[in-house]
């Protein structure tokens, strides 16, 4: 009996030892890298200077609400895991969770490679067919990353947000994402310039994607694999769920935010 239970212990021990070694031996590779812990950015980024009137006016009266996501890859979900993964699906998921007694529909229009010249000429097939309540357009990156003059991008783009506003929509403009390359090119400053200026020029809100990626890294000292994919250009599943509850928070603000009424300063006798 004594020799058989020895027996056991040295054979749990081997065991044990094997079962060590082997998980000593996992290639690093095979191990998933944490995800940042939260998404966060600072407040000025995630909040629109601008009320979204038309999107407040359907909340309020419980009409469904549909918006549109305009833009390339990024808008597709190139990088994504899933298309479910995607920025627009994430967003229709957040609103749903802001607002569970309202109908809200966010869809897709996003296109590989495309660019503002290719996306305003698909506006009657790809915006005006949806009657949407709010356009969201993504613009910008493959003009940057194709080296494309971008002194034009500001007539393209006061010519597409003249037309979306025509259509009496809301607008959001979303501009690049802070990428290694996209911030390699010599026009990359440029063209968040032209997008902020084409914004304020036509009193539509922005939402300033490149900013937030660039507190990520800057800020917060993230490294890009924590939220961009190995090309190193296309947003991952965390840095889409994120921008999406950024997105979500700054558009539920706008669209609820109380109205500011014009005040009369009585008249003294």
């Amino acid at each position: 009996m004594i020799t058989q239970l020895a027996d056991y212990r040295i054979l749990t021990a081997l065991s044990l030892a094997a079962i060590a070694a082997t998980a000593t031996f996992v290639p690093a590779r095979s191990q998933k890298a944490a995800p940042p812990a939260a998404c966060s950015t600072p407040a000025a980024l995630a909040h629109f200077a601008r009320p979204l009137n038309r999107t407040a006016r359907r909340l309020a009266s419980g009409k469904p609400i549909t918006i549109v996501a305009l833009g390339s890859s990024s808008t597709a979900g190139a990088g994504a895991s899933s298309p479910s993964a995607s920025y627009p699906s994430r967003l229709e998921a957040d609103l749903k969770q802001r607002f569970p007694l309202r109908t809200i529909t966010v869809i897709n229009r996003g296109v590989n490679g495309t660019e503002m010249g290719d996306m305003i000429a698909k506006f009657q097939q790809d915006v005006v067919a949806e009657n949407p309540d709010l356009v969201i357009w993504q613009l910008g990156t493959n003009s940057v990353l194709r080296d494309r003059t971008v002194s034009q991008a500001a007539v393209l783009i006061n010519e597409g947000v003249n037309k979306l506003k025509a259509l009496g929509t809301d607008v959001i403009l979303v501009n690049p994402q802070y990428a290694p390359r996209v911030i390699v090119k010599a026009e990359s400053d440029h063209m968040i310039n032209i997008i902020a200026a084409a914004s304020n020029q036509t009193n539509v809100n922005l939402f300033d994607r490149f900013a937030v990626m660039r507190n990520w890294r800057v800020g917060e000292d993230m490294p890009f694999s924590a939220f961009l994919s190995p090309d190193e250009l296309h947003m991952n599943d965390w840095s889409y769920a994120c921008v999406a509850k950024l997105l979500g928070g700054a558009i539920a603000e706008a669209a609820t935010r109380p109205a500011v009424t014009a005040t009369t300063t009585p008249v003294r006798n």
